[in-house]
């Protein structure tokens, strides 16, 4: 079977089903597409069949299934995707609040990183890029626009600028490395950064761009980075679907 296509769940993963039992059969359910997925019998990429056509093979109720679904969507494991259904995704990312790219995140925990380059031109500063990069209002920055993925699944969409000195970054350079790379790259040695993470709904760009339903909840994330004269080298402004993305804080008690 090709990891494309839509995958009729076996029966036999569904016969020990307790109907009258004290444990709810949403549950039941979601923990069997749950083992499969983990045991690799539900390969990433590979699509469930449909509500409808899995509760009447059940005998179960759309609202069960669709609970059993939810709950494995919200382990990160399954994703709702416009267009093509529910999938197999690899698992959720977590990122450790550290100056690093979501490109490096991505490698490091083993999923496969690919850019939709959307936008890369030169712009004038308005008043918070100029503020946020330490240049005069109106003067030039390279600005770009990208969507991220992970394994071929939209994770975020991510807008940056950059000062002047850097137009010359080549778009090919933007498909095949992450920003950052990119930048040591060109002798930049990333030392601090300023960091804003919070929440809001999607645009309808934003829903097309990540495969989402409109208006859903997105993470958000505003970031000016510094090398180590304490000079600002970007500033950008990146969201994320929360269902397969997630930061993480370690707290120390003072």
């Amino acid at each position: 079977m090709s990891a494309q296509e839509e995958n009729t769940l076996p029966m036999g993963m569904f016969m020990d089903l307790e109907r009258s039992g004290p444990i709810p059969l949403y549950f039941q359910v979601s923990q069997r597409i749950e083992k499969a997925i983990l045991s690799g019998e539900l390969p990433a990429g590979s699509r469930l069949e449909n509500e409808v056509a899995l509760g009447q093979r059940l005998g179960l109720s759309r609202p069960t299934v669709r609970r059993a679904i939810q709950e494995i969507v919200d382990k990160g494991l399954l994703v709702r995707r416009r267009g093509i259904g529910t999938q197999v995704v690899h698992g959720q990312v977590t990122r450790k609040v550290e100056l690093t790219s979501l490109y490096d995140d991505l490698t490091s925990t083993h999923k496969v990183p690919s850019t939709h380059l959307l936008t890369l031109e030169s712009q004038a500063a308005d008043a918070k890029t100029a503020e946020r990069l330490g240049v005069d209002e109106g003067s030039q920055t390279l600005h770009l626009r990208r969507v991220r993925l992970a394994d071929d699944v939209p994770v975020a969409v991510m807008e940056n600028w950059l000062p002047e000195e850097f137009i010359g970054i080549e778009p090919g350079d933007l498909v095949a490395h992450g920003l950052y790379q990119v930048l040591r790259s060109r002798g930049v040695t990333m030392r601090v950064a300023r960091q804003h993470i919070g929440a809001r709904k999607s645009t309808n760009e934003e829903a097309v761009l990540l495969e989402i339903e409109k208006n859903s909840a997105l993470l958000t994330m505003d970031r000016t980075a510094f090398d180590n004269s304490g000079r600002a080298v970007e500033f950008g402004q990146h969201c994320y679907r929360p269902d397969l993305y997630s930061f993480e804080v370690t707290l120390v008690e003072k």
